[in-house]
Parts: structure tokens; C-alpha cells; sequence
């Protein structure tokens, strides 16, 4: 029986970044890392980036941890192993290989996988989602003897991938089952803004179109629509989502839903078991509901909180969440709740003319998010004003001006 005082089930950003501050806040106590990849801790952020994929940086700019770390701060690093038993009472979780490992503190940090896009023919080679580095490593190969791409879905991924490929020379087209991009996160203003982007770079957009079937024998060479139309192609990605991997808390009879429900403290329904990163649906204090959020800086956070919470204190997660992302000369951003629907008011900002656009989301006079596109120096300004939770309703008739400063609301509140 292997003895460890804090097991942690994921070698990605939360689970690293837990065993880092569980080290620092007790030198003594075991820690062993659980992977279910073959790899040392990387940046999953790189993996949709240009540079990467075009091979102008050093490969070895994935890296974020040396092999050295792990020793010099005594975690245990288990790669190409999968937790497939959890027994919550005896705190026993039993890996592939069969050895069982008894903790006394657990963090369940499995993070979250490529939803499955169940079309006949995806199992061809040249068929790939985008969530891991050995997925990246198979991309980047197929990308140096492909002429044409697909895209599917609109989305994160979507946009990265079309502006990467457009990079290396490749045709691009997009298969949506949206009548504009992302649709219905954003407004259609900012869907056909998006669209502008692509189709100005030679993107290709097939609106409300979906993949009846892949074509070609063990490698595909094209795609047949639902309306009949066939597409010539050697790459498809799929960005189509990702799910929570909650497999091993279900099977220790851990309280799920969409995720693994912990509360404020990132625990767990389980006594000594806490979960950090995308696998985890937590009780967000600004919006009081449980929610997941699958972005790094978030899971960074979590780690934290969580390793911190592990090793005896109590602190409550608190974050205004955001996401970013960039493409052919664009930023789109999405700060906090964005979701507009009804009891919401949205509150335009800026305009396509500006090529500046962004919608902040009221309820009441309680700024909640926002979406945001050439906007992203206001990022942090409508963090801040989130966090501070205060009646902004006097201000807003200024604010679809994009003269008005946002600082000035701050101080104005403060």
C-alpha cells in the first residue's frame, strides 16, 4: 500500500499549481501527482497558438516545470497512469496498474475532455479535436501534407484553429450549426463582426450546416453535408466543446451534476476530498450559483485556494472569471456572467463602425459581465467594477460611449 498524505488526481495547471502551494505551506507531507498523460506539466494555452503550431518557437517552450521540480520539491509525478477506483471511507484510490494509494487529503483535478463528435467516419485518420499535447503533435503533422481544412463548430478553438491554418497556406471552411458565429453566446452583431474577420482572411462559413458523413478510406479526404454538398479535406477539428470528467468522483459516489459539485471552499461531498479546475461546478459567491469554469487562470486560482483549504485553512474561492482569445488581428474577450436572457438588461458599447463592440450585462444596477471585442484594455476595469457589486444604473447612459472611462466609474464608487 503506498502511503501519501495529499494524492492529487490531474498534472495539469490546478493540480501543479495545488502540489506547488501544498510544498510551500507544508514541507513535510507527502504529495504525489497523478497523470493520466505521458508528459510533465505544459501549457495547454500554447497548444492553439500560432508560433506553436508553425514550429517558429522551440518546442520546448511547452514546458512549465522541469523534471528537476519535481524531485527538488519531492512530488511524486505518476505519468501514463489513470485513477480507476476511489473508495472514499477507507481513502483509498486504486490506479491502472492496479497499486492502491492511501491519502489522507485528496484533490480531484481531472479536468475535462473533447466532447465526442459522434458523425459516421470521424475514426478516420486526419480527424482530431484539440485538448492535449499528443492531439497538438498529431496536428501539427498532418497540417505539413494538408491542403484543406474543416473546421467544426464556432467557438474558442474554431477561431484559433482557422487563423493558424489560414497562417500556413491552408483552405479553410467552417461547418456551423449556428445562423452566425457563436451564436447564441453572443449577439449577432458581434457573430457577423467575427465572420467579417474570417471571411476577410479567406475563411469560408457554412451557416446552419451540419456533417451527415466523413469520407474516404482510412484517411479523410472530405465530408458530406446533411443538404448533400461534399467538401474536399485532409483535416477536420472538431471544436465542439468539452465535458467534465467527472468518472472517478461518480464511481466514489461524489456528489456530480455538469460537474463535480463542491462548494465555496472548493470541497467536496466527501469528507477530505476537494476538486479545482474545469472538472469542478462550485458555488460562486458573486453569482450565487454553482458554476464551471473551464479557463486556465481560473484553475490556477483554484489550485491554490484548494491546496491552501487541504492543508488547513478555510478560504472561500472568490473570482471574476475571464476568457480571451486572439485571431487575424482580433480580440474577443468574456468577462464574469455573460449569459444575457431574461431579467437581464444588455448594454451596448462601442459599435462595428469603431471596431470596438462590447455588451455589458445589468441586472438592475449590478454590472454581471460582459462580452467584449477590440476591448480587452477594459478587461480588468469590468472585473473590478463585478467585484465591487455596486448600483452603476446612474451611469448608464454613458457607458455605449466609449469616451467614458471606465476608471472614472471605479473611483466615482469608491
Amino acid at each position: 500500500m503506498n502511503e501519501v498524505k495529499y494524492l492529487i488526481i490531474g498534472g495539469g495547471v490546478a493540480g501543479t499549481t495545488a502540489a506547488e502551494t501544498l510544498r510551500s505551506t507544508d514541507p513535510e507531507g507527502g504529495i504525489a501527482i497523478v497523470s493520466d498523460e505521458p508528459y510533465r506539466f505544459y501549457s495547454r494555452i500554447m497548444l492553439s497558438k500560432p508560433n506553436f503550431f508553425l514550429e517558429k518557437i522551440p518546442f520546448d517552450q511547452i514546458w512549465l516545470k522541469p523534471d528537476s521540480w519535481y524531485a527538488a520539491n519531492r512530488i511524486q509525478l505518476l505519468k501514463g497512469r489513470k485513477a480507476v477506483q476511489l473508495e472514499t471511507t477507507p481513502k483509498i484510490v486504486t490506479l491502472d496498474d492496479d497499486s492502491p494509494w492511501h491519502y489522507q487529503k485528496l484533490l480531484l483535478a481531472t479536468g475535462a475532455r473533447a466532447r465526442k463528435w459522434d458523425v459516421p467516419g470521424a475514426e478516420k485518420r486526419g480527424v482530431y479535436a484539440l485538448r492535449t499535447l499528443d492531439d497538438a503533435k498529431e496536428i501539427i503533422a498532418q497540417v505539413k501534407q494538408t491542403k484543406e481544412a474543416i473546421l467544426i463548430g464556432s467557438g474558442f478553438v474554431s477561431f484559433e484553429m482557422a487563423d493558424m491554418l489560414r497562417l500556413a497556406g491552408i483552405d479553410v471552411t467552417l461547418v456551423i450549426l449556428e445562423s452566425y458565429y457563436w451564436e447564441p453566446v453572443l449577439d449577432e452583431t458581434s457573430g457577423r463582426m467575427i465572420e467579417k474577420v474570417l471571411q476577410d482572411h479567406g475563411v469560408k462559413i457554412n451557416h446552419r450546416a451540419e456533417v451527415a458523413e466523413v469520407l474516404g478510406g482510412e484517411a479523410v479526404t472530405g465530408v458530406r453535408l446533411k443538404d448533400g454538398r461534399q467538401l474536399p479535406c485532409q483535416l477536420i477539428i472538431a471544436g465542439i466543446g468539452a465535458a467534465c470528467t467527472t468518472d472517478l468522483a461518480q464511481a466514489g459516489g461524489i456528489k456530480t451534476n455538469r460537474g463535480i459539485l463542491a462548494n465555496e471552499y472548493l470541497e467536496t461531498s466527501a469528507p477530505d476530498v476537494w476538486t479545482a479546475g474545469d472538472c469542478a461546478e462550485f458555488r460562486d459567491l458573486l453569482l450565487g450559483e454553482q458554476i464551471v469554469l473551464g479557463n486556465w487562470v481560473n484553475s490556477q486560482s483554484q489550485g491554490k485556494v484548494a491546496a491552501l483549504n487541504m492543508a488547513g485553512r478555510h478560504d472561500p474561492f472568490k473570482l471574476v472569471s475571464f476568457y480571451t482569445t486572439s485571431g487575424f488581428g482580433m480580440t474577443i474577450a468574456f468577462v464574469g456572467d455573460s449569459r444575457a436572457g431574461e431579467g437581464r438588461e444588455v448594454i451596448l458599447r462601442g459599435s462595428p463602425q469603431e471596431n470596438a463592440y462590447g455588451r455589458l450585462i445589468f441586472q438592475g444596477g449590478k454590472l454581471l459581465g460582459a462580452t467584449l471585442i477590440n476591448l480587452t484594455r477594459e478587461m480588468g476595469l469590468i472585473a473590478k467594477l463585478i467585484e465591487l457589486g455596486r448600483d452603476l444604473s446612474p451611469h448608464k447612459p454613458a457607458l455605449a460611449n466609449l469616451r467614458t472611462d471606465l476608471a472614472t466609474l471605479i473611483s466615482a464608487n469608491g
